[in-house]
C-alpha cells in the first residue's frame, strides 16, 4: 500500500519517494517492521493465550524437560502470520502474481493450521484435523499454484535469443549492451516448465523429459506432470516443517536460514545480470519476492525471540504448515524446487526418519509379531533426546548443518 502511495507522491516531487522503488530499501524496510511487530505484538499475544488457557498438551514420551513444557501457549503461528502479511501489503507490490500466490500461501495454510490447532485445543481432541483434509488443503494450494504457474502470461522466464537473424517485432523484449562484447542483447519471453538443477547440461531439467519417453506430441501433457510435482513438493515440506517443530526454535531456526537462501536466489534469478553470469533462468518481477522473503526471515528470528529454549510460545500447525507451505511455494516460483532435498535438507530428513520408522515397524510387526525400531524414537530430533543429548545442543547442531546445506545449495548453482 505504501508503495503505491509513494510512487504516486513521487510525481510530486516528494522527498524521499523514490527509495520506494528500491527492492533493497522496501526489504529492509519489511525485515524492520516484521522484526518490531513479532517483538512488540508477540508478547501480548502471548499473554492473550494465556489468558484463554491455549496451553500444549503434552504426552508423556519420557523425554527430559518434557513436562515442564505442558501448558505452554500455542497457536504462537499467529505472531508468523501477522509479520509477514503486514509488512508486505504495506511495502509490497500488491499485482506482482508472484506476491498475489505467497499471499495465497501464507493465508491458506495459515487457515488450515489454525483449525487444527482449534480442535486440539478447544475441541479437546488431541488428533486435530483429520490427516485426510491437511492434504487436500495442501493438495488444493497445489493446484492454485500448480495451474497458475502453467496457465499464467505473466509467469514467464526470459531467454536470450542466440540467432538475431529470425527474431520477429513482438518477440523483442530487450535489447542492451553486453559489457564485454559491446554487442546487443535480445531476449524473449516464453512459457516454460524448466527448472533449475545441478549437474544437468545448462543447468537445467524439464519436467517433459519425464514424459518424453512418449514422443514429442506428449509435450501437451507436461502440465499434469508439473501440477503432481508441485502438489507432492508442496505436501512434503509442509508437512516436514510440522514434523521439525518439536523442539524449542529448531523449526523457526532453520527456516530462518532456508528463507535468507531462498532469497538470494530470488534476487539471483530476477536480476537480468547475475542470472546471465551463473547461468541460470531469468525470471522477471521474480526480484520482488525478495520483499516478502524479507518479512518471512524478519518473522522468524522476532518469533525466535519467543521460543528460543526454554519457549515461552509454541508456533503450532498455525505457524510450522504455514512456513513449510511457504518454503515449497517460494522454490518453486523461482523455479528452484529441485534445490529442496538439499536447502530443506532438515526437513526432508525429519520427514524420512518418521516414514522409515513407521514402516519398519509394521514389517516387523507382521515378519516376528512385535515391531521394532530403527530410532530410539522419530522424529530424528527425539532420536538424539533419547540418547541424552540437550535439547539446545540439539537445536543449534541442526541449525549448523542448515547453515552448511544452504552454502552447498548456492553453491551448487556452478555445477553443471
Amino acid at each position: 500500500m505504501l508503495y503505491y502511495l509513494f510512487e504516486y507522491l513521487e510525481k510530486y516531487d516528494f522527498p524521499g519517494a523514490g527509495m520506494f522503488q528500491y527492492i533493497s530499501f522496501r526489504t529492509g524496510m519489511t525485515i524492520i517492521t516484521s522484526l518490531i511487530i513479532s517483538l512488540l505484538f508477540g508478547k501480548r499475544i502471548i499473554n492473550y493465550l494465556q489468558r484463554l488457557q491455549i496451553g500444549e498438551s503434552i504426552r508423556d514420551l519420557g523425554l527430559d524437560g518434557q513436562v515442564q513444557k505442558k501448558g505452554t501457549p500455542t497457536m504462537g503461528g499467529t505472531i508468523i502470520l501477522g509479520a509477514i502479511l503486514i509488512p508486505v501489503l504495506l511495502f509490497g507490490v500488491l499485482d506482482n502474481v508472484y506476491v498475489l500466490l505467497m499471499l495465497i500461501t501464507t493465508v491458506w495454510l495459515g487457515l488450515v493450521g489454525f483449525l487444527d490447532d482449534y480442535i486440539k485445543v478447544f475441541k479437546s481432541n488431541k488428533e486435530g484435523l483429520r490427516a485426510k483434509f491437511k492434504i487436500g488443503g495442501q493438495i488444493v494450494l497445489g493446484l492454485v499454484v500448480g495451474f497458475t504457474m502453467y496457465f499464467n502470461k505473466d509467469v514467464v522466464i526470459r531467454e536470450r535469443i542466440i540467432d538475431s537473424t529470425n527474431i520477429e517485432n513482438n518477440q523483442i523484449l530487450v535489447e542492451t549492451e553486453d559489457a564485454q562484447s559491446k554487442t546487443a542483447i535480445y531476449t524473449r519471453d516464453v512459457k516454460s516448465t524448466r527448472v533449475n538443477v545441478p549437474f544437468f547440461k545448462d543447468n537445467e531439467f524439464d519436467y517433459f523429459m519425464l514424459i518424453s519417453f512418449f514422443g514429442e506430441s506428449a509435450r501437451k501433457y507436461t502440465w499434469i506432470v508439473f501440477v503432481i510435482a508441485v502438489i507432492l513438493i508442496i505436501i512434503l515440506i509442509s508437512n516436514g516443517a510440522n514434523l521439525t517443530d518439536g523442539l524449542d526454535g529448531l523449526a523457526a531456526g532453520n527456516s530462518a536460514i532456508i528463507g535468507t537462501t531462498l532469497g538470494i536466489l530470488a534476487y539471483l534469478s530476477g536480476n537480468l545480470i547475475y542470472s546471465d553470469y551463473l547461468n541460470i533462468m531469468y525470471i522477471p518481477n521474480t526480484a520482488e519476492l525478495v520483499v516478502f522473503m524479507g518479512a518471512f526471515i524478519g518473522a522468524m528470528v522476532g518469533f525466535m525471540w519467543y521460543n528460543s529454549y526454554p519457549a515461552q510460545v509454541f508456533m503450532g500447525d498455525t505457524g510450522s504448515l504455514a512456513i513449510g507451505g511457504i518454503i515449497a511455494v517460494f522454490a518453486i516460483l523461482i523455479r528452484k524446487e529441485l534445490l529442496i532435498p538439499i536447502l530443506c535438507g532438515i526437513f526432508v530428513v525429519e520427514s524420512i526418519s518418521v516414514m522409515i520408522q513407521v514402516g519398519y515397524f509394521k514389517y516387523t510387526r507382521r515378519r516376528y509379531g512385535e515391531g521394532r525400531r530403527i530410532f530410539l524414537m522419530s522424529p530424528l530430533h527425539h532420536h538424539y533426546q533419547k540418547k541424552g543429548y540437550p535439547e539446545p545442543k540439539i537445536v543449534t547442531r541442526f541449525w549448523i548443518v542448515g547453515i552448511l546445506l544452504a552454502v552447498i545449495t548456492i553453491v551448487t548453482l556452478k555445477i553443471r
